[in-house]
Order: C-alpha cells, then structure tokens, then sequence
C-alpha cells in the first residue's frame, strides 16, 4: 500500500517537485563551508520528500546536543519557517477533497521535520 501511495504521491502530490527544491537547496547551500549541515539537512528532507508513505520520524535522543539547538535555531529563523508554512498551505489544498487527505497528512508529516530537523531521523 506505501508503494501505491508513495506513486500517486510523487505523481499527484507534489513529491517530485519538492524533492527537487530540496535538492538544489541542498547543493546550493553546500557551497559554502558553513551551509553544509544546512545542506545535508536539505537532503535528508529531500529523499523523505520523495517518497513518505511507510516513513516515520524519529527523535534521535531524548534530548538533543547544545549544537543541535544552535542549528535548529539558526535553520528555524532562516528557512524552517517558510518550509513549514509551505507544507502547511499544500496541506490545506490537498484536503480540500477527500482523496487528497492521506497527501495532507504526508504534508503535516514533512512539516513536522522542516521545522526542525537537526536531531530527527526518518525510517
């Protein structure tokens, strides 16, 4: 069932698209020294993006690393804000119909970890 819905996700669902704004995202913010975790976060989000039916986001530890914090902080003001609102707004869109909600919970889900994904895992 993960497999027919991570199809129509990535066909009707926006899950090639957004795959693809996380990718160049994350090579461009690779460039620079600095942007590199923010980049390897954007592909993490990226390869969750594609295909989120059967995945599942996990807190690494039960509490995260000071360093952590300090990137979650930085990646919520800078970008974390935008992708989360985003997600939000094709989340409404895809639950205006009733086929559209199991692709509004995957939005929500993708959200959750675009917000702050400095110490979450996907699985």
């Amino acid at each position: 069932m993960s497999l027919l819905g991570n199809v129509l996700w990535i066909v009707f669902g926006g899950g090639l698209v957004i795959c693809i704004e996380y990718l160049v995202g994350g090579l461009l913010l690779c460039l620079t020294i600095v942007g590199i975790p923010f980049g390897l976060q954007c592909f993490k989000l990226g390869f969750f993006a594609l295909a989120p039916f059967g995945k599942q986001v996990y807190k690494t530890s039960s509490k995260p690393s000071p360093i952590q914090g300090v990137l979650n902080v930085v990646w919520i003001i800078f970008v974390g804000i935008w992708i989360a609102l985003t997600h939000l707004l094709f989340a409404i869109g895809c639950a205006i119909t009733i086929i559209g909600i199991p692709f509004a919970i995957q939005h929500m889900k993708i959200a959750e970890i675009s917000l702050a994904p400095f110490g979450r895992e996907t699985a």
